[in-house]
């Protein structure tokens, strides 16, 4: 019998904010380190701008077009929506703040103390003015509100001290100066220029921090000192915008030209979010909303003293190692060393990277040997998202010094890292990289790269496969997994991406990855469908996923359809999950975890029981539309049985977590795993896997 329930799946935005619950989660928990929990007030504070920019943004403009959207809104109109997820977010930022509060008492204890105004102490004045004068004052924008025609433009994701000056009605000076009833309205930007938090000098052993907000706060009177007012009440607002791109469609112009004039117009993208401090007076936020015109399908939500808390992901660790993750080493690659010549060592076998708990350096050591190896020829790769100082990027330059090919597929349009794609393809430009601007209607978010290298007169290939972004950054934080092979038949179809990057019309056939958009979709259809005949037939079956997230409708019903056919089906995924696991009679033979740790999660890894013989791909695509449809992905099959069982090895030291992972249910409570077995913490038990694998 089947169980009952008002809907097969969970609405994207709604899965998505209980990812974010779980990332709040961490900032709550206080097994974490202290100044790990603020950071993790950062991501929070971070993932909802972000959010904001694109996924509300999006649904407001199903709702203003006057379409319900109810299909892909997952049985909810736009308008539900936009008021569900302004409730749930006025929640979440509330618990925020309560959490941000127990952590600067929990510091106290730690002799930290952040303190505001009206706590400054008269040793603390004469270092806050001086810094005030020499750092703050010249960066500081002011705008006076009264008497302006129109309102300034407030810039995206900005903060803002909405300033109200009152004076004595009697003033004779009030006319000069415009004032409303007896106030003068002003907004004064927040530097990003300059740290959000100001370290004071220490004493007696205790450390001060005044957020910038309040040393501005403090300073007031230096900043209308023309202005003889009696009170000043200063209260942060913030807007947030629509992120959305379009893109130009004049022929005559680049597509650089077109994608940096799409990222200049964003800055005005209508708003979507005003974030205020809910202790603000009822008077200056008329007049703000008034002079505004924030309206109603605009997400309102009132906020605590302090916005942009994606700052504390910078907060100052002031020398207290003890108040955060200890730093662990990143491992060396069993058999593969830094030192040695990694392409001599590829040719024979191939080799798993798995950041962070390998060092990222074999990468970029793989493209700084093949850049001055006097026999390859050509270097191919596609690029996502690049660190700000990119060993990547430079390494290729170097190449085309020696007199390499160099053929670059840069995504102008990875959201929000437009503006650094955009200088570094100027960059490769000019140094005589072949750069390809990917396919018309088409993302390339797939992660290779392919070389070239004269051997005994012929061309040899040499590559590697990641399900993450050639970053030196994120390889610090993020968990992925990048294959290092000289596999002929592999590489052979990697280059035919590379292929369908310069002929758009050419559709090759792939007879070892899975490449999105034509043929992802229906190979992984075939291949859950032979699991569901593996298990009808009494054969060995099952799925295990591990994905960051799960929202297409049809592949969550192909998994509906292979848990009805008794396929045991496990999956990770870290944000979205559309899919309802444990419903009798559509869902009960799959369970879903997510592990929200140190590390973010980010590898795609699908694992297929195939009667015993596992069948084993790392990927760049989620299971979402765009990822199967609209995007250029890679699905690679790993053929060495040794990584194959590495792979799957730290997939079930994942699904063991029982200290960071959450069970996804219906409820969508975020329930912490906890059993009777031995404690593990999958991202420390997998760095133990790999130090074990070294001593073996």
């Amino acid at each position: 019998m089947i169980q009952k329930i008002k809907n097969q799946y969970i609405n994207r935005e709604l899965s998505w904010l209980q990812f974010n619950a779980r990332v709040l989660q961490e900032a709550a928990d206080e097994n974490v380190p202290l100044l790990e929990r603020l950071r993790f007030i950062g991501i929070f504070s971070n993932n909802l701008d972000e959010f904001f920019k694109v996924r509300y943004a999006t649904v407001k403009r199903i709702d203003l077009a006057g379409r319900e959207g109810k299909n892909a809104l997952g049985g909810t109109t736009a308008r539900e929506l936009l008021d569900q997820i302004t409730e749930i977010v006025i929640k979440q930022q509330s618990r925020s703040l309560k959490t941000i509060q127990k952590i600067s008492k929990k510091l106290e204890e730690h002799d930290i103390f952040i303190i505001n105004e009206d706590q400054v102490t008269e040793d603390q004045d004469d270092f806050i003015r001086n810094y005030f004068i020499s750092k703050v004052s010249p960066a500081l924008v002011t705008i006076l509100l009264n008497g302006l025609e129109e309102f300034p433009h407030l810039k995206d994701s900005a903060a803002y001290l909405a300033v109200k000056l009152s004076f004595d009605a009697k003033d004779p000076d009030l006319e000069i100066n415009r004032a409303i009833d007896g106030k003068i309205y002003a907004l004064i930007e927040i530097p990003n220029s300059i740290e959000r938090f100001v370290v004071l000098p220490e004493k007696d052993g205790k450390k001060f921090i005044i957020i910038l907000d309040d040393l501005i706060r403090y300073c007031m009177r230096t900043i209308f000192s023309i202005f003889d007012y009696e009170l000043a009440t200063s209260h942060m607002i913030k807007i947030t915008r629509d992120a959305k791109l379009d893109i130009d469609s004049d022929l005559s112009k680049s597509f650089i030209e077109k994608i940096s004039s799409s990222v200049k117009l964003r800055r005005d993208g209508e708003p979507v979010r005003f974030i205020y401090d809910k202790n603000m007076d009822s008077d200056t936020l008329s007049f703000l909303m008034e002079k505004m015109r924030i309206d109603t399908t605009d997400s309102i939500i009132p906020g605590g003293r302090y916005h942009n808390r994606r700052d504390y992901m910078k907060f100052p660790d002031l020398g207290n190692k003890d108040l955060v993750y200890p730093t662990i080493k990143p491992l060396r690659i069993k058999g593969l060393s830094l030192q040695g010549k990694l392409l001599e060592k590829i040719a024979k076998k191939d080799y798993l990277q798995y950041t962070p708990y390998h060092t990222f350096s074999y990468t970029v050591k793989f493209l700084r040997e093949a850049a001055i190896d006097p026999r390859v020829r050509t270097i191919k790769i596609t690029i996502y998202r690049l660190a700000g100082i990119s060993d990547i990027a430079s390494s290729l330059i170097n190449a085309v010094k020696n007199g390499k090919k160099v053929t670059v597929q840069i995504e102008l349009q990875a959201r929000f890292d437009e503006a650094a794609n955009i200088r570094y393809a100027e960059q490769m430009q000019r140094e005589g990289v072949n750069l390809i601007f990917g396919v018309a209607g088409l993302k390339v978010h797939c992660k290779a790269c392919v070389i070239e290298r004269e051997e005994e007169g012929k061309l040899k290939r040499y590559g590697f496969i990641s399900t993450g972004n050639f970053n030196e950054s994120t390889a610090k934080v993020y968990t992925d997994y990048t294959l290092f092979t000289a596999n002929p038949s592999i590489l052979k179809d990697t280059n035919k991406v590379f292929k369908f990057f310069e002929i758009n019309y050419k559709v090759s056939r792939y007879k070892h990855l899975l490449v999105s958009p034509h043929y992802t979709r229906s190979s992984l259809v075939k291949l859950i469908n032979k699991e569901i005949r593996n298990s009808k037939e009494g054969k060995q079956s099952g799925i295990q996923l591990k994905l960051n997230s799960l929202s297409d409708y049809d592949m969550i019903d192909k998994l509906y359809e292979a848990s009805n056919a008794g396929v045991k089906i496990e999956l990770i995924i870290r944000g979205i999950c559309c899919l309802i696991p444990g419903i009798k009679g559509m869902s009960e033979n799959i369970q879903v975890i997510s592990v929200v740790d140190k590390y973010l999660e980010h590898p795609r890894l699908y694992i297929f029981k195939n009667e015993g013989e596992p069948l084993v791909y790392i990927s760049s695509a989620d299971w979402m539309t765009r990822n199967l449809d609209r995007r250029v992905e890679i699905s690679c099959p790993i053929y060495d049985q040794d990584i194959k069982q590495e792979l799957i090895d730290t997939f079930e030291i994942c699904w063991s977590d029982n200290v960071k992972a959450r069970e996804l249910c219906i409820e969508q409570d975020n329930r912490y795993i906890r059993n009777e077995k031995e404690e593990v913490r999958s991202q420390i038990a997998t760095y133990d896997y790999y130090i074990k694998k070294l001593e073996d």
